[in-house]
């Protein structure tokens, strides 16, 4: 019986340009690369040319320069959410560069105690994987309300030394945290309700409503996340949620009314906007 041979790349980047994905060449080079017996490449790609995303099927996507496991039915990390990873850790680094001491002495290279970070609505956990790669010594704490996204986020997560916690907001963490949270990192769902039909196949037909719906406005969760962030967060302590550029005022006016001081961060080149509250 013959032994049947790898698809050329060639064939694979025709039939994923066929079916309308504008990055067939390095998707194909992806699969190719995956490490998969002929017959598990032919599947592959078929379910990639019908809708599958693409990182539920190799199992992984590439956040931050890292890989990041993803199941089935768990939310695909975006690439604009490097921004939120970006201006957290920023804040996270900055506690490293104040005074320790009497004056005169020396900073101290790193806080006396952790700095804790939370990763709500962490969906794969991507976000507090990432911030505990680049801020060595962070406690990190993550939550969701999916059972599924909890046990992609454990994979994720554990495995830096993070902690992983499976229920709505913040009654999912530990009570401990309360006041002593230096930053709060949220990628809540923000799409409004009504757009949804207006997304890619992908997304909508294969990730979990509850991770893209974000209510008539899209901002549902977030204005809950807000009404409750002070009492989590240390002084100075701040909270940063993704959001749209369209939806990005109404996210920081939510945040006055919070007792929080806005500001947003933008940026082209990863298509992302963060809107930043201080506790002050």
């Amino acid at each position: 019986m013959p032994v049947q041979s790898l698809p050329s790349r060639s064939a694979v980047t025709s039939r994923l340009r066929a079916a309308g994905c504008v990055f067939a060449e390095d998707e194909a080079d992806l699969l190719l690369s995956a490490g998969l017996a002929p017959n598990e490449l032919i599947i592959a790609v078929q379910r990639r040319v019908d809708g599958f995303p693409l990182e539920h099927i190799l199992g992984w996507a590439e956040f931050c320069g890292l890989r990041i496991r993803v199941e089935p039915a768990v939310f695909v990390p975006r690439r604009r959410t490097e921004l939120l990873v970006r201006e957290a850790a920023g804040l996270l680094c900055v506690v490293a560069a104040e005074p320790a001491g009497p004056a005169g002495t020396a900073p101290s290279a790193m806080p006396s105690t952790p700095q804790v970070l939370v990763d709500l609505c962490c969906g794969s956990g991507a976000v507090g994987t990432a911030l505990a790669a680049l801020v060595p010594g962070v406690e990190v704490h993550a939550s969701d309300v999916d059972p599924a996204a909890v046990q992609c986020a454990r994979l994720n997560i554990l495995p830096v030394g993070g902690a992983v916690h499976e229920g709505d907001l913040y009654s999912a963490l530990p009570a401990r945290l309360r006041g002593n949270v230096d930053v709060l990192a949220v990628n809540a769902p923000y799409v409004p309700t009504a757009s949804i039909s207006n997304m890619p196949y992908e997304a909508r037909v294969h990730e979990p409503r509850v991770s893209l719906d974000g209510g008539p406005d899209g901002l549902d969760t977030q204005r809950r996340v807000i009404a409750e962030a002070a009492a989590w967060l240390r002084p100075g302590g701040h909270l940063l949620i993704e959001t749209s550029r369209r939806q990005a005022p109404l996210t920081a006016a939510a945040m006055v009314c919070g007792g929080l001081s806005p500001r947003t961060s933008t940026s082209a080149e990863l298509d992302g906007t963060v809107v930043i509250g201080k506790l002050l």
